[in-house]
């Protein structure tokens, strides 16, 4: 099964600002993925300029191959000149990595060392030091392997609790320590940021001291689900639709009562439904031989919007894969958590069971977009299929 690459980053803003002083930039270009965390000197809106001007800038220039030496005489040239401090400056982490093969390299410049973890635990790698333009920068060749995690942090995170929980700060040890022990197999680029970012803000007694940033990549299987939304308006292609549906390898969904009646028919079965209910918001999902989650369409995918747009608020801190059993919660998993390519199959047949309500095919049509939407802003490849 191919490799692929997942990223994922939050940040938390110093106590009364309103703008974060780091800033993270992702360029996919070809087969390579170039990120780049950047810090701005101080906080507020000057460092938030500094630090955006230096990720676009390195994120840009090293995706197109450009030299370091080039772009960081670039970055030093475009800065503007604090008045106050009389400089300009900002630090910043590059990574630049071949999607499929995890072999790349990452630079950094007076950022926190960059954590690597293999096998579920973090492990030291070799790193070389370098002079360019009289500044001394980190260089890392990367050889990932599958589930591998590379993790680029602000100083905000090795700043968590001085003063308050903790007199020097989080150290480096403790923060690998940490990781060691709550990271998960399987957990997702974003899940592994937002519970690192948690536990500095948690130390920080919610009030970050200082702009926290931490932004993760990870190596993992590709993973596609086929997702079926309502039957196609022409009945005599349910057959044609269906078997499109199930094609390829990947994870199979069925969204809908009449949808999972035509899909247990064609696969000679019955739909079995549950009669628990872990949510009361969300219809009790059903169970189809040969399909991997089976649920009910509308209530379900309107609850799992209003999941989906709390998973990727760049705000909300709680852990990214949800344990509760409802539909919705399940779908959340499977799509955010799990599938790197999701395809939308959706029929825009006009449901009779739903005469009356105040549910069509338009919010059926809006919902599977929002979704969408939002899984693209997740980093997910998403396609759609009207019949």
């Amino acid at each position: 099964m191919a490799l692929v690459l997942e990223t994922g980053y939050t940040s938390l803003n110093k106590k009364g600002e309103e703008l974060c002083g780091d800033k993270v930039e992702q360029i996919v270009r070809g087969d390579y993925t170039t990120l780049v965390l950047a810090d701005g000197m101080g906080s507020g809106v000057k460092a938030n300029i500094l630090a955006t001007l230096t990720s676009k800038i390195l994120c840009t220039m090293v995706s197109e191959g450009i030299e370091l030496e080039e772009c960081i005489e670039t970055v030093v040239q475009a800065l503007p000149v604090c008045k106050v401090r009389g400089v300009a400056y900002s630090t910043f982490s590059v990574i630049h990595i071949d999607n499929a093969t995890g072999n790349g390299y990452l630079f950094e410049f007076d950022n926190p060392q960059a954590i690597f973890m293999s096998g579920g635990k973090c492990v030291s790698r070799e790193r070389t030091q370098m002079s360019v333009m009289g500044k001394t920068v980190y260089k890392t060749a990367l050889a990932a392997q599958k589930d591998d995690v590379i993790l680029l942090m602000s100083d905000g995170v090795i700043h968590a609790g001085i003063g308050q929980i903790l007199n020097f700060g989080w150290q480096r040890k403790e923060v690998e320590a940490f990781l060691d022990k709550f990271v998960r197999p399987g957990m997702s680029a974003r899940g592994i940021a937002c519970m690192l970012a948690g536990a500095c803000n948690e130390l920080y007694l919610g009030e970050p001291g200082d702009d926290t940033t931490v932004a993760a990549v990870r190596i993992r299987e590709e993973l596609s689900v086929n997702i079926m939304v309502g039957p196609p308006v022409n009945k005599e292609q349910d057959n044609f639709y269906i078997a499109r549906f199930l094609e390829g390898e990947g994870k199979k969904v069925v969204c809908g009562g009449t949808s999972s009646q035509i899909v247990a028919r064609y696969l000679g079965t019955e739909v079995q439904t549950a009669f628990d209910f872990p949510d009361k918001e969300v219809p009790p999902i059903g169970s189809i031989e040969g399909i991997d989650l089976t649920t009910e369409g509308v209530l379900t995918l309107r609850k799992l919007l209003t999941l989906a747009e709390k998973y990727v608020s760049a705000g909300d801190l709680t852990p990214k894969r949800s344990e509760k059993k409802d539909g919705a919660s399940l779908l959340l998993n499977m799509l955010f958590e799990e599938a790197t390519t999701i395809n939308f199959f959706v029929g825009q047949s006009v449901n009779a069971a739903h005469s009356g309500l105040p549910i069509d095919i338009t919010m059926k049509l809006k919902l599977v977009e929002s979704i969408a939407a939002l899984l693209k802003k997740a980093g997910k490849t998403v396609n759609i299929s009207y019949d």
